[in-house]
């Protein structure tokens, strides 16, 4: 991969001040707004390998041992040792961890479904899994997943009106427009880009038509009937394992972080537009609710304060081998899989002692723990716009303004 050049660094600093100043919003946390927490009966998920649930692994590559090993004990399909932020998401909603669309054994849609898998992306990639070149990504990037979707939801139909033991399997009818829909995808759209050592400038230039490619397809499922939305923004690309393994920076690229600022810095100006395009969303449907979550500002202050939240080594990978600089992160032997070194064939089937201390599980994605931590910062609103938890994402801006000033009323 091509090196950075140096006056990238702060080509775009002044994005991150922005994205930085629209959280002192006050959080929401009266009683009056809790008594207005939405019911969600199911969630239907779209997104990549932070939120696959055992898509991938059910239609390609299965993921071995040690995923799951917190957790389920066994693997699940999932890129971690055990749950992730949707899994937590559901759980705090009282649902049945999401079965994927793509798995056809012993899965159960009735309270939603997650149509996310492990490298998807956005827009169509260039290389698609399966392949020999080196690096892929999943074929079903978003618009397949959207295809996925409708296909699913007049299926579903059709098999609750047939009735049989396959009925109960099913969301009800009103579940698609009472649903939760959440989004968490675009990661992969620019390490496919910087891994295929396109221009930094290029990359940037880009931007504009993966948010249009993002905006058609939740316009899509509003037209479908849709209407809670809940979109998280993509994480700090410089700071992932992986990305050191394929670009070797230079001290003088790296933050106080450890992280590598150009990369970092691609990923918040897409978050600025996907910001602005979740803006122009809610007005051109006021009768739907779209809430922008900023899960790159908490996934980043476990990379820059890790000791202060229970952490520790945020940038070494819990499960892997080797690689450069310590990191415990090698092409040649993934966490999982078997691969040669130094001409010595290996089994990479084992982890850290304490993942639970760990950020990144394999240099790539995310710990339980840190899912965790993740998800209960979420939860707290102060990192969403508008200011709520997942269980508020029912409510319009007018709404909660609304619920503000009875709760004010109510106060006084």
């Amino acid at each position: 991969m091509q090196q950075l050049p140096s006056n990238s660094i702060s080509l775009f600093c002044f994005f991150c001040m922005l994205l930085s100043s629209s959280y002192a919003k006050p959080r929401i946390s009266s009683p009056a707004f809790a008594a207005n927490s939405c019911n969600f009966p199911a969630i239907f998920n779209f997104g990549d390998s932070n939120s696959d649930t055992g898509g991938i692994s059910a239609a390609l590559y299965p993921i071995n041992w040690p995923y799951g090993q917190t957790y389920f004990h066994v693997p699940a399909g999932r890129f971690s040792d055990g749950r992730l932020i949707i899994d937590f998401i559901a759980e705090s909603f009282g649902l049945p961890y999401l079965s994927a669309y793509l798995d056809s054994v012993g899965t159960n849609f009735s309270h939603g479904a997650n149509f996310a898998t492990g490298g998807s992306t956005i827009r169509v990639p260039d290389r698609i899994l399966p392949t020999n070149e080196g690096f892929g990504f999943s074929p079903f990037y978003l618009d397949i997943q959207l295809s996925q979707f409708m296909l699913f939801k007049s299926r579903s139909q059709m098999i609750r009106q047939r009735g049989g033991i396959y009925a109960s399997l099913m969301p009800q009818e009103e579940y698609f427009s009472q649903a939760l829909y959440t989004f968490d995808i675009g990661q992969n759209d620019f390490t496919a880009d910087l891994f295929a050592d396109m221009p930094i400038e290029k990359i940037y230039a880009s931007v504009p038509d993966v948010i249009n490619s993002f905006a058609y397809n939740v316009k899509s499922i509003y037209n479908s009937g849709g209407r809670s939305f809940w979109i998280h923004n993509t994480g700090p690309l410089g700071c992932y394992a992986f990305v050191f393994s394929y670009s070797p920076s230079a001290p003088a690229l790296k933050d106080s972080a450890g992280c590598v600022k150009p990369y970092n810095e691609l990923a918040q100006y897409f978050n600025l537009k996907l910001k602005e395009a979740v803006v122009q969303l809610r007005k051109a449907f006021p009768s739907a609710a779209f809430t922008y979550v900023d899960v790159y500002s908490i996934k980043y202050s476990l990379f820059k304060e890790p000791e202060k939240y229970g952490f520790e080594l945020p940038l070494v990978a819990c499960c892997g081998y080797g690689g450069i600089d310590k990191y415990n992160f090698s092409l040649n032997a993934v966490c999982g899989a078997s691969g040669l070194v130094n001409g010595t064939k290996i089994v990479v089937d084992s982890s850290c002692d304490r993942p639970s201390a760990r950020v990144s599980w394999d240099g790539v994605h995310f710990t339980e723990a840190a899912n965790k931590f993740i998800f209960d910062q979420i939860s707290t609103g102060d990192f969403s716009d508008p200011p709520i938890p997942p269980n508020m994402a029912c409510h319009r801006e007018g709404q909660l303004k609304a619920l503000g000033q009875n709760a004010l009323v109510n106060i006084s």
